[in-house]
């Protein structure tokens, strides 16, 4: 049990302690799974308290649960968020968050380089909902963002490192940017992670995970969060729906408040809650919680060693002559070099692409002749993952998406896992000799 503050702690205290305490668990040692659909409310008088919100309590699992309550106070203790919210997955987790900031009629600007599946949910699903995006014509200078920002625009999006070309998002003068127009900075974290980043302390308002990937660690379960740093300014007139009165919100004395008001400290997670996570249901179920808790005590053991194989893997491929190109900030003449000096002080992930020099029949020949490294579209596995991503997890692009995210026909993209770095080095080699 922790037994002094826990801001005292250092991160790897803090990712097997933090935000649980044995006590309230009947002293369990492990965090308990709580795989229960509802909670008792005790009497009448209490149930008031809770449904007013004077009392904080668990109602039903679709809203709270103890188990992912832990998840949640974890992952708030060591990125000193002021609110958390777990939801069923990354894209859950950036859905509630884009709707909870601009539905109904506002926009998101961002860049075009991000995930695929999230520049297809901007181009199909938001609009149905209000929300228009707006993409930066050049996504390498923060100052290009600026020009894009129109009076409806409610925040700027960028993935901290992109998928899967591990560009790395200039946080500080983005968030200066944003701040400068009272608008929020929400960002991706999913590739860094916790370890290898905090954007809280570069300026991010609003961070999502899909707690899928590094921070489980190994591809058994699916989950997404939504991080509220605190002290952003809700009230400056462009986030009504986080001030206006609401009846379910309502004092003892039957005056409706606002989130902002009713919530001082984490209005945005509280409306996500309350609102989308209730009345959408995406819920975290309580044993995938209690995975993503077991991956996060080894996140940076297992970060670490990633990215040191990464860094070898990468030196490998720049001097094969099969390969076009290697993108990733580690590599010999990277453009994100200083940039990975500034805001990943660990290493820059373990999660790249590389040009494949050949056709497309040779490139599915090389991914089909590798023995070691798995073909699937998951990254931050134990294991070490290959994925052709123009055929896969940006198939839905257009030609013409796909070059304005810089995404190359030839890009084969790696997530290197815990695997013995000369063991993933030598069936890369293997591959190469089967194809030439």
């Amino acid at each position: 049990m922790l037994v002094t503050a826990e801001n005292d702690y250092g991160f790897d205290t803090l990712k097997i302690r933090g935000g649980y305490n044995p006590a309230e668990n009947n002293l369990s040692v492990a965090v308990p799974i709580y795989q229960t659909a509802a909670f008792d409310l005790g009497d009448t008088a209490r149930a008031d308290r809770l449904f007013s919100k004077t009392e904080v309590g668990y109602i039903y699992s679709r809203v709270a649960n103890p188990t992912v309550a832990a998840l949640e106070k974890r992952i708030a203790v060591i990125s000193g968020a002021a609110g958390v919210v777990a939801v069923s997955s990354g894209m859950a987790a950036l859905a509630y968050a884009m709707l909870n900031v601009a539905g109904g009629g506002g926009r998101i600007l961002t860049t075009p380089l991000l995930y695929g599946g999230t520049i297809d949910s901007f181009k199909k699903v938001y609009p149905e909902f209000g929300i228009e995006v707006d993409v930066v014509d050049d996504p390498h200078n923060p100052q290009a963002f600026e020009k894009f920002i129109k009076p409806q625009t409610k925040a700027i999006f960028v993935e901290t490192i992109s998928n899967p070309n591990a560009v790395v998002a200039d946080l500080i003068p983005l968030s200066e940017i944003a701040h400068k127009h009272g608008l929020p900075l929400i960002v991706d974290n999913t590739i860094a992670t916790p370890y290898l980043q905090n954007p809280f302390e570069f300026g991010a308002d609003i961070v999502v995970y899909s707690g899928t990937k590094g921070l489980n660690g190994h591809g058994n379960a699916i989950a997404g969060l939504i991080l509220e740093k605190g002290g952003f300014d809700w009230q400056n007139g462009n986030f009504p729906n986080l001030t206006k009165p609401y009846y379910t919100l309502r004092d003892a004395a039957g005056r409706e408040r606002s989130y902002a008001e009713t919530f001082p400290d984490a209005p945005f997670t509280a409306r996500v809650r309350s609102v989308y996570l209730n009345y959408l249901g995406a819920l975290l179920a309580p044993f995938d919680a209690y995975l993503i808790l077991l991956g996060i005590e080894t996140l940076s053991e297992r970060l670490k060693k990633q990215v040191e194989s990464t860094e070898k893997v990468v030196k490998y491929l720049e001097k094969s002559k099969h390969v076009l190109w290697v993108n990733h900030p580690s590599a010999e003449g990277s453009s994100q070099k200083a940039l990975a000096a500034k805001y990943l002080p660990h290493g820059a992930g373990a999660v790249f692409s590389f040009g494949f020099k050949g056709s497309n029949g040779e490139m599915r020949k090389f991914i089909e002749s590798l023995k070691i490294f798995s073909y699937h579209t998951n990254i931050g596995d134990a294991r070490s993952l290959i994925v052709n991503v123009a055929d896969t997890t940006h198939v839905e692009l257009s030609a013409e998406e796909k070059k304005r995210s810089e995404l190359a026909p030839e890009t084969i993209r790696l997530s290197i896992g815990l695997e013995d770095a000369q063991d993933l080095i030598g069936d890369l080699d293997q591959a190469f000799q089967r194809v030439f």
